[in-house]
């Protein structure tokens, strides 16, 4: 009988632990299939380990598995034009027919941070060897919970790790969109852009891309015109925006930034401020940044 005893109080014991140790394993094989793409949190209300975040390695496996698939397939062309960074630059289908004239490579994956991208640079940048990095991450940051500094510091790792081993290869920063669903996070998004801006000025041979001020109308609230159904992503009118004004900053080839190298140019409504591949001598006037907006009651959507 006491042994019995014993025997029942042990299993009672042990139980909450393998429950707590079979969850854990769940987790990192959830991470590793790929189901936390697109989900800056990998939350969702019918995920019971909502509050379980995999690390970058487990988090992106497949992502970085598809890439080296296609790179196997069909080797992307050094000298290149890369584009990094999440959603905004994944979701960017026709990228190749609005930049016709340049080998661009895309490299964004859904949900992915500016820290991600940092602890993947050499595998999304380095093995190119491109002649021009455009980046464009952040507010999947912002969304987690990370501070504008953060997301700064994370970019800084960034280039550190690319300028090692190719220190004058030009890096240019696309600034955070004003996304309509992420109204709750525009006074930290303006405080993000704002900062990138101030650290670029101080690197050579970089650039900060400004294309918030384009997407906001005249009263200073994003234009909902350039955003899809999720009021988070672009439709083609945004990517069109974006086009215009990032063309005017990637390097045709063998020549200087100026020129746009798209395929169309579409007129941008609202003025825009923008930092050109410069040197630490730059201009030092921060880069003005529209009013913080007076009555966005949008969802916030991570």
């Amino acid at each position: 009988m006491q042994i019995r005893r014993l025997v029942r109080y042990s299993l009672q014991r042990i139980a909450p632990l393998s429950i707590a140790a079979a969850s854990l394993a769940v987790a990192t094989g959830a991470g590793a299939a790929g189901l936390f793409d697109g989900d800056s949190l990998g939350m969702s209300s019918m995920n019971p380990l909502a509050r379980v975040i995999p690390s970058p390695q487990v988090r992106w496996q497949s992502s970085m598995a598809a890439f080296a698939a296609s790179d196997r397939e069909r080797a992307p062309a050094t000298d290149g034009v890369l584009f990094v960074g999440s959603s905004t630059i994944r979701m960017w289908s026709h990228l190749a027919d609005d930049f016709r004239t340049l080998p661009v490579i895309n490299r964004g994956f859904g949900g992915s941070t500016m820290a991600d991208c940092q602890y993947f640079a050499r595998e999304l940048v380095l093995q190119y060897k491109p002649r021009q990095v455009l980046v464009y991450a952040g507010d999947n940051d912002l969304a987690e919970g990370r501070s504008p500094q953060q997301v700064v510091d994370s970019f800084k790792g960034f280039v550190e790790v690319v300028r090692r081993e190719m220190p004058n290869v030009p890096i240019s920063y696309i600034s955070i969109k004003p996304s309509p669903s992420r109204a709750a996070l525009l006074p930290r998004i303006r405080e993000t852009n704002t900062l990138m801006a101030a650290y670029v000025r101080t690197l050579p041979n970089a650039g900060f891309i400004d294309i918030f001020t384009a997407m906001l109308d005249s009263n200073g609230a994003p234009r909902m015109e350039l955003f899809g159904p999720d009021r988070l992503h672009m439709n083609d009118s945004g990517y069109a925006v974006w086009t215009a004004i990032v063309g005017t900053h990637v390097l045709p080839p063998g020549g200087e930034p100026g020129t746009p190298a798209a395929a169309a140019h579409v007129p941008v409504a609202v003025p825009v401020t923008t930092v050109p591949v410069t040197s630490a001598a730059a201009a030092a006037a921060p880069v003005p940044l529209r009013p913080p907006l007076n009555a966005m009651k949008a969802v916030y959507r991570p």
